[in-house]
């Protein structure tokens, strides 16, 4: 599922095929011939409308936006040097004790020893002539180098094709990442919907395994989920086998012409299709979001973003009024509120995605009054009338007006909503599609 500006759309890709199998030397040679074109590498995180305005140019930054510098490790944070001498990878105190690339940046889970050690990671050591293409960004500069980017790009779609998992929650679907052996999974917050809800995941392998949706930020479209226990494959000693999961990096580094890749299940998972990647660039980095030009489509949202030795950067979120036009949640914000969402906990909503129902009401004799409802309206379109009672909406009992206010904040644009109301002492359904304002 992905926000499209409007509301959540569902849409098939199936001319999709996996970018690792159909890519060729052709296509990375022609996007190489293309940027030796220009004058300059892609300028600093500066884009008009979610593109750039002049290639290798520095376009004016859109209303409103700001220049993001890479940030400084704050004090007494951990910090370490990746195996390739890139930027600082570990930043919070968080994060596992630096040494080598972390496999679960997130929380040291008291449970791991449990786990079998085969589930490996995504890292991919880059060879010694693309470490600073991968740190820097910039295009190859030779022939060999431009193979060489094309082995490693393979190399890393490989690896993330056990970690990527297509999301069905009902009849919405979407994409997410494992990030820890016992089964934490990342997504998108408009993905995950709210907390509590059961979610059925497919693994590359056409495997599907049951989860739990927890908590998230949908301020950014960050949501987190947990795989339910007792699926895990076992060794040979009656051991668990630990899910295979994405290597964490960080976004605090990320800077605009850094390669990068995108994986999913657009539309779905397909098995004969397998998982579909894709290979882009960063655009622009900001607090909340990174812009890349990966070409993703409604059914992506959730997917992982790794760089191009293979560490999760981001999380796919939403599309802009282009596929090549895309928000990403960063990293680091899984990090930061990691409590928070490990525990259930559920705030926030994205500018101008603001769920709306259309109705005023009191709470008087304990129930939830509806005294007007705004015509054209979520409420109005879906059948509610002035002197209706409610009594439920969708899955949550409404005991008063503040209750019913609660659901409604607790739903996302776009979502059919189930609500019973009494109305001249008779039970009455009606469905309604719930709104979005500012």
């Amino acid at each position: 599922m992905g926000y499209n500006g409007n509301r959540p759309s569902f849409l098939l890709m199936n001319h999709a095929m996996p970018f690792h199998d159909t890519l060729g030397l052709r296509l990375v040679a022609s996007c190489f011939l293309f940027a030796l074109a220009m004058p300059h590498p892609v300028s600093p995180a500066q884009i008009v409308n979610g593109v750039p305005s002049a290639i290798g140019g520095p376009p004016p930054l859109p209303p409103g936006a700001t220049l993001v510098p890479p940030r400084q490790s704050s004090p007494g944070a951990i910090s370490g040097q990746s195996s390739y001498g890139a930027a600082p990878d570990i930043t919070s105190q968080r994060l596992i004790p630096p040494g080598s690339i972390n496999q679960n940046a997130f929380v040291e889970e008291s449970a791991s020893d449990a786990f079998d050690s085969r589930s490996g990671g995504t890292f991919i050591e880059p060879p010694t002539e693309l470490r600073r293409l991968i740190s820097d960004g910039g295009v190859p500069t030779s022939l060999d180098q431009l193979r060489s980017l094309q082995r490693q790009q393979q190399n890393v779609a490989k690896a993330a094709e056990a970690c990527t998992v297509s999301v069905q929650i009902g009849p919405a679907q979407g994409c997410g990442v494992i990030i820890t052996p016992s089964g934490y999974v990342l997504t998108a917050a408009h993905v995950a919907m709210r907390p509590g809800k059961s979610a059925m995941l497919t693994l590359n392998d056409g495997r599907t395994v049951s989860a739990k949706t927890l908590g998230m930020n949908r301020g950014v479209d960050a949501g987190l989920m947990k795989i339910d226990p007792g699926q895990n494959a076992r060794d040979s000693a009656g051991r668990e086998i630990g899910w295979p999961h994405a290597s964490l990096g960080t976004s605090e580094n990320l800077k605009s012409g850094m390669w990068c890749i995108a994986t999913g299940h657009p539309g779905g998972y397909e098995a004969e299709r397998g998982m579909v990647t894709r290979v882009g660039r960063i655009l622009a980095v900001y607090p909340d979001r990174i812009v890349t030009d990966c070409a993703l489509i409604g059914g992506d949202s959730g997917g992982p973003l790794f760089d191009l030795s293979g560490k999760l950067i981001a999380v796919h979120s939403r599309i802009g009024n282009d596929v090549a036009d895309n928000l990403h949640v960063p990293i680091d914000h899984y990090n930061e509120h990691w409590d928070r969402m490990q525990s259930g906990s559920a705030w926030g909503y994205l500018p101008g995605f603001r769920p709306v129902l259309g109705v005023r009401g009191n709470s008087e004799g304990g129930i939830a009054n509806v005294v007007r409802v705004g015509p054209g309206s979520p409420a109005d379109q879906g059948g509610i009338r002035a002197g209706d009672q409610v009594i439920t909406f969708g899955e949550v009992d409404i005991t008063d007006f503040e209750s019913l206010k609660a659901a409604v904040s607790d739903t996302m644009p776009g979502e059919r909503v189930k609500i019973w109301l009494r109305r001249d002492g008779q039970p009455v359904k009606v469905i309604v599609e719930i709104g979005r304002g500012d």
